[in-house]
């Protein structure tokens, strides 16, 4: 039986962004594919269809989207933060940033924080330390997050970067090692660097990383008000290595 703390964790927490590079799919079978999710076994785990907005028209009414360049925009300075702020009017917009400086100014506006975990070459993946850092600097603001690509696996491992044959591999950070990270702060850095998913423990009142733990109740407020989600242009990756680790 699922833990309890493993659905805590996992619930709502991969947003679907198929149309995106590597899997890179027609809107058709994107489309289909999340038709397909929100009916099947671990719907529980989905969130929403990521698309551009020069799409957003074709997305279906009754399908909840992620609109980038409307709910999920960038900002390089102050002043794009201060520009969005005030263009947001009220609604959920995650601001995606390199300067982590920024997430103050991104507090004041009542955003959400966006970080890029990794691409499509090596050199798109932050190092653990960076990641520990933002997830820091957002709870000292107060500023909810999410994470977008390369979170294909739970754990950290090597794996090939995109679906093509031959293609280069390299060092992908786990979205359970960013999770936990964010539920236990002090010891960040070294759950974003853990390889063995043997480190991780899961039962019905806790979550735990190498004994340090976090209670369900405390992990499902995590999720409700900081760690909302990441974006994954698979979802069938994700679901199939937690059944491989048997933890689904």
């Amino acid at each position: 039986m699922l833990a309890r703390s493993l659905q805590t964790l996992l619930a709502g927490l991969i947003d679907y962004a198929g149309l995106f590079p590597p899997a890179s799919l027609s809107m058709e079978q994107a489309l289909a594919n999340y038709a397909r999710y929100r009916e099947g076994e671990h719907a529980w785990m989905l969130g929403r269809f990521v698309v551009p907005a020069a799409r957003a028209a074709e997305v279906p009414e009754d399908v909840p989207a992620s609109v980038i360049g409307v709910d999920e925009v960038k900002a390089e300075t102050e002043e794009d933060v201060h520009r969005i702020g005030r263009e947001a009017n009220g609604r959920t917009v995650y601001v995606e940033i390199t300067d982590i400086d920024l997430i103050e100014h991104i507090s004041v506006h009542g955003l959400r924080a966006k970080i890029r975990t990794g691409g499509v070459t090596t050199d798109a993946f932050p190092s653990s330390n960076d990641i520990a850092h933002f997830l820091r600097k957002c709870a000292s603001w107060g500023v909810a997050f999410k994470a977008t690509a390369g979170l294909h696996h739970p754990v950290r491992c090597v794996r090939a970067l995109t679906y093509e044959p031959n293609a280069p591999t390299g060092t992908m950070h786990g979205f359970v090692n960013v999770f936990m990270a964010a539920a236990i702060l002090p010891r960040a850095e070294a759950i974003l660097e853990d390889d063995d998913a043997g480190a991780f423990a899961f039962d019905d009142d806790t979550a735990s990383w190498r004994g340090h733990a976090v209670l369900t109740e405390d992990l499902a407020r995590l999720r409700d008000d900081f760690a909302i989600s990441f974006g994954s242009c698979s979802f069938e990756e994700p679901v199939l290595d937690l059944k491989e680790l048997g933890w689904l």
